[in-house]
């Protein structure tokens, strides 16, 4: 408590003396960090090895590679985000003028989870040094190896009163959560996002909470069954089906479930292999918990493909489900493995409307060539963010936001809407001393005419 308290007034110290503030301040420690990566580049992949048995590549595509592109796309661009914006101004305020003016928060806590432990911390850190922040960044004692990595890189290349990396477990987060920080950044399940919402309610601390939840993906009848296929295995076992917005669930027009069902294993066995435990490009589960927890909910329920595991690598092979309904137990939690549950619809209203009967989800798939579906789905469900014949990769632009709704989170990030969530946007009006308008003060009856014409 005594170390957290402490760092705390030495980054209060930190943002209060200024330096943040200088563009060229923020440039400089977006590209030293940059470069941080580029110099520890191997470590991080062996790190992400030995905590998710990650390959080098699927390392590179959905870590160190998404978190090169956003620092390279904010160095270039925050000069122009940070600039005062000029906005219109009403008539009846005629000459003033009307600006807002970004500026950082001050200090941010970052709280990061472990299926993608150094992107999912060093994304938003990105944004929040763009904007001009300190932070701290408090990684999953889950994926401890990265956690540790993360925590050398800051030290040796930053000033902790800039931006500090704080490991432990459960007790440290409840710790950091009961400081008064000015922004609170969180990824994780919904259960734990209720806890940071209440401690940040204490502080009246504003919060951005990355959840997740069962996000559905909807096969239509009118659509290329083989390379629907394909990008549904992609992106539900990239990471092992570890991804917060993998397609959670499969919801089949019952005409194409069967040819779907053959090409979604054809491609995992081309990808993975027949034994995928012995695939180099395949994860593993992150602990022993999560582990048990996945293979309950594949109780009462028909193995179309996979089911089997490996205790002691910690592996499970990707899984079809089917023969199951809404009350099945893979129905009732988000999934958050390679365990994909496949159930039919004749009517595409009515798989939305199964759809809408849950929490709205981080993210929705729909792979149809129909307009008229793609719009009914639009048009009907809430959801996060999602992608119109493919999967997860509407994560991986800095030109969409990324968030959720509703019990999948608050708030979004990447890019400029990065920089804008951990900003304050000030609004100030300039005035003239001029000259003045009688109008406005006391005694108002003599003026509510002209009032009535300026202000209508």
């Amino acid at each position: 408590m005594t170390e957290i308290q402490a760092m705390m007034e030495n980054q209060r110290a930190f943002y209060n003396s200024g330096q943040t503030k200088d563009i060229s301040f923020r440039i400089k420690q977006l590209n030293i960090l940059k470069h941080a990566i580029e110099e520890n580049e191997e470590k991080i992949f062996q790190a992400l090895h030995e905590d998710l048995r990650k390959s080098p590549y699927e390392a590179y595509l959905t870590e160190v590679g998404i978190v090169r592109d956003e620092l390279r796309h904010m160095v270039k661009k925050v000069q122009k985000w940070a600039r005062p914006k000029r906005v219109p101004t009403p008539i009846y305020h005629i000459p003033s003028s009307s600006y807002i003016y970004p500026e950082p928060y001050g200090i941010a806590l970052i709280i990061s989870p472990w299926n993608y432990p150094f992107q999912l911390a060093v994304t938003p850190l990105a944004a929040a040094m763009a904007a001009g922040n300190c932070a701290v960044i408090k990684p999953s004692e889950f994926s401890a190896y990265t956690s540790q990595v993360l925590a050398e890189l800051f030290e040796t290349y930053f000033d902790p009163s800039y931006i500090s990396v704080i490991t432990g477990n459960a007790d440290v987060s409840t710790a950091l959560l009961a400081e008064k920080f000015d922004y609170i950044f969180f990824t994780g399940s919904p259960a734990v996002g209720k806890i940071v919402m209440a401690a940040a309610a204490k502080h009246l601390t504003p919060v951005t909470l990355e959840l997740g939840g069962k996000s559905p993906c909807i096969v239509d009848a009118d659509t290329n069954i083989d390379l629907t296929a394909k990008r549904i295995v992609s992106g539900k076992f990239i990471n092992a089906g570890q991804t917060c917005i993998a397609p959670d669930y499969l919801m089949v027009h019952q005409s194409v479930k069967e040819p779907l069902v053959d090409r979604i294993i054809h491609y995992i066995q081309k990808f993975y292999g027949i034994k995928p435990g012995k695939s180099p490009d395949y994860p593993k589960i992150i602990n022993k918990k999560h582990f048990d927890r996945l293979l309950g909910l594949t109780k009462d329920a028909t193995i179309m493909c996979g089911g089997d595991a490996d205790p002691d690598q910690q592996i499970i092979a990707p899984t079809l489900l089917s023969n199951i309904d809404g009350d099945h137990p893979s129905m009732q939690e988000e999934i958050f493995g390679p365990i994909l549950p496949v159930m039919e619809f004749d009517n595409l209203s009515d798989a939305i409307a199964r759809i809408n009967e849950r929490p709205r989800p981080l993210a929705l798939y729909l792979f149809s060539n129909d307009q008229k579906s793609i719009d009914e789905v639009l048009k009907n469900v809430s959801f996060g963010g999602g992608c119109i014949n493919d999967t997860l990769i509407h994560f991986a632009t800095p030109n969409l936001p990324f968030g959720g709704v509703g019990n999948s989170g608050m708030g979004g990030y990447h890019g400029k809407f990065g920089f804008d969530t951990f900003s304050h946007r000030k609004s100030v009006m300039r005035s003239t001393l001029r000259f003045d308008f009688p109008f406005r003060y006391p005694t108002f009856y003599k003026h509510l005419k002209l009032l009535k014409t300026v202000l209508r």
